[in-house]
């Protein structure tokens, strides 16, 4: 049995992992980690680093940027895998968990959908196609969302940027704009309200007309999923920085 360690336990991608692991069956939950205590939890919970007494094969890491750098240290004293699924991060710190992962295995994705890693795959060979297209980016999220845009949007920016050699600039913001579109440009556009799990849109216009690339998910035990298979991944993988490309 591989022990995993939630951390972020009390959020709510933190109770949907542990939800899940139930249906692996050579996954065991040993405990989480969290600001908050919850006296009803089934399973161990710690709020401070010292107190943790189990044996962790590897941790889930679902909390944010602040969390995660926390339990990284953590992870890095003990020499414990982890599979990273916060977002938020700045470029400067996902450079810095690539550093740590020198010492440690770490799988690190925007989005634990494996769906959302071939709509990755789908935009960029799009992109070859329809080159000189303007490119947009919707994401839709739900109102308690912190960041934007969200971790997916940049994820499959990304994937597109790299048929242009990286040269894209990417424009968050036109309100302080007062100049037409470039065409070097791709454009986010970000929308939170409800409970909406996430949907993400990658348009291509051209000057007669468009195509579109959409994803949805309609609950939250895709990614939870896609995290736990990763751990089953990591653990006994060597020092690195692993994503899912490796998994797929």
């Amino acid at each position: 049995m591989i022990n995993v360690f939630v951390n972020g336990c009390n959020g709510r991608m933190g109770r949907t992992v542990i939800s899940q692991i139930e249906n692996f069956n050579n996954l065991n939950l040993v405990g989480g980690f969290d600001i908050k205590q919850d006296e009803s939890a089934p399973f161990p919970i710690f709020t401070k680093f010292e107190d943790i007494n189990v044996k962790i094969d590897v941790i889930i890491d679902f909390s944010y940027t602040v969390g995660t750098f926390n339990i990284l240290k953590y992870a890095c004293e003990k020499h414990i895998p982890i599979v990273i699924a916060t977002t938020g991060f700045t470029e400067e710190e996902e450079i810095k968990i690539k550093e740590y992962s020198k010492n440690l295995p770490i799988f690190r994705s925007s989005n634990m959908s494996f769906d959302i890693s071939l709509m990755a795959k789908i935009v960029s060979e799009v992109a070859k196609k329809l080159y000189d297209s303007d490119i947009e980016i919707i994401e839709t999220h739900h109102n308690q969302k912190k960041d934007s845009p969200s971790g997916t949007a940049l994820l499959l920016a990304n994937a597109i940027n790299e048929v242009f050699d990286n040269k894209k600039e990417y424009v968050f913001d036109r309100h302080s704009k007062s100049q037409k579109r470039s065409q070097n440009e791709i454009g986010f556009s970000s929308i939170r309200g409800g409970n909406i799990v996430g949907e993400h849109t990658v348009q291509f216009f051209s000057p007669y007309e468009t195509f579109e690339v959409k994803h949805t998910s309609y609950s939250r035990n895709v990614f939870a999923d896609g995290a736990l298979k990763a751990a089953e991944y990591l653990v006994n993988k060597p020092n690195g920085f692993y994503n899912m490309n490796d998994l797929v």
